[in-house]
């Protein structure tokens, strides 16, 4: 059984931090791109960060600079350091996981982030 959990989620004011986990089972960790995606309402699910099984990483333009993706193979999980938190970074956080060669994605259930003062 495949299972990803998020956690970390809450709610800060403009400016703050914090940190997501996304401890994943059931799958070869390591040879899994890692990710994290974000839906806020009325709004699709976009792409927020990656971390391949090779060690690449990417981010969308919105929030480069500001987050910061990584991963503790040892551990099977992926982590969102979100830093300079905006009102507009508010959303329901999904962890991703995916191996194309192998024809296999899972999603977590999401944690929600909400930024307000």
């Amino acid at each position: 059984q495949v299972q990803l959990v998020e956690s970390g989620g809450g709610l800060v004011q403009p400016g703050g931090s914090l940190r997501l986990s996304c401890a994943a089972s059931g799958i070869i960790f390591n040879i899994y791109t890692m990710g994290w995606y974000r839906q806020a309402p009325g709004k699709q699910r976009e792409l927020v960060a990656t971390f391949g099984s090779g060690g690449s990483t990417d981010y969308a333009d919105s929030v480069q600079g500001r987050f910061t993706i990584s991963r503790d193979n040892s551990k099977n999980t992926v982590y969102l350091q979100m830093n300079s938190l905006k009102p507009e970074d508010t959303a329901v956080y999904y962890c991703h996981a995916s191996n194309l060669r192998l024809g296999r994605t899972y999603w977590g259930q999401g944690t929600q982030v909400t930024v307000s003062s």
